[in-house]
């Protein structure tokens, strides 16, 4: 389940890369629809983030459904992921990202935290994101991009945080964390905006289509 760099241990070698991937969300602004399952170009966001992760060495995520479960689990057949489902998703992204991490385990040097309806994150910037962890600071555990001042994602984790976290039974890589521990922080400023670029509206979707030319298919509602 492992992804690995390199020969060697440590931050020169070696990485243990697990991936959590959120697909849990209701899509309530978005009209009630599972914003992982639209279509860029003919493929799901769903299936991008999957691939992008196989391309950056990250091996076998934890996808976090809840909402629309009853779509977004179906079009995880043909992937090598564990499916986990949060029984009450209304409860918060928190809970999710507790659940995803319990599923994935504490085996990891390095664990990231993704949001499945970012159109754009593809394989490239998740390498960006490995090598600035990688680079980061003496002490620092924890990375997320920035662009312009306006935080974005995926965040990365050390594994060793992590495990920590989960022990300690408390708030487990939510922003109020990351916040109250800012000398754990190496933000990783980049002007590469499919970081901070997300879509939680139609209104959002009709300004990615006006600024790529690209057209979104919306997947439909459950009712759910």
């Amino acid at each position: 389940m492992a992804g690995v760099l390199g020969n060697e241990g440590g931050r020169a070698g070696r990485l243990r890369m697990g991936a959590v991937l959120l697909a849990a969300g209701e899509g309530s602004r978005m009209g009630g629809v599972p914003k992982c399952l639209l279509s860029l170009t003919g493929t799901p966001l769903l299936h991008r983030h999957l691939v992008a992760m196989r391309d950056a060495g990250i091996g076998d995520p934890v996808v976090v459904t809840g909402h629309h479960h009853e779509q977004v689990e179906p079009a995880l057949a043909s992937f090598p992921v564990t499916i986990v489902r949060n029984p009450d998703p209304a409860a918060g992204q928190q809970s999710s990202v507790r659940i995803g991490l319990e599923a994935l385990g504490s085996e990891w040097d390095l664990v990231i935290i993704a949001l499945a309806d970012q159109p754009l994150v593809g394989s490239a910037e998740l390498e960006e994101l490995i090598s600035a962890f990688r680079k980061r600071p003496p002490g620092t555990q924890i990375v997320y991009p920035e662009v312009n001042g306006q935080r974005g994602n995926p965040v990365l984790f050390a594994g060793e945080l992590i495990a920590a976290m989960l022990e300690a039974g408390g708030e487990v890589a939510g922003r109020k964390y990351i916040d109250r521990h800012p000398q754990l922080v190496h933000v990783h400023r980049t002007a590469n905006d499919r970081f901070v670029l997300d879509l939680d509206t139609r209104e959002d979707v009709e300004a990615f289509e006006r600024r790529t030319g690209w057209t979104l298919a919306m997947p439909a509602a459950s009712g759910t």
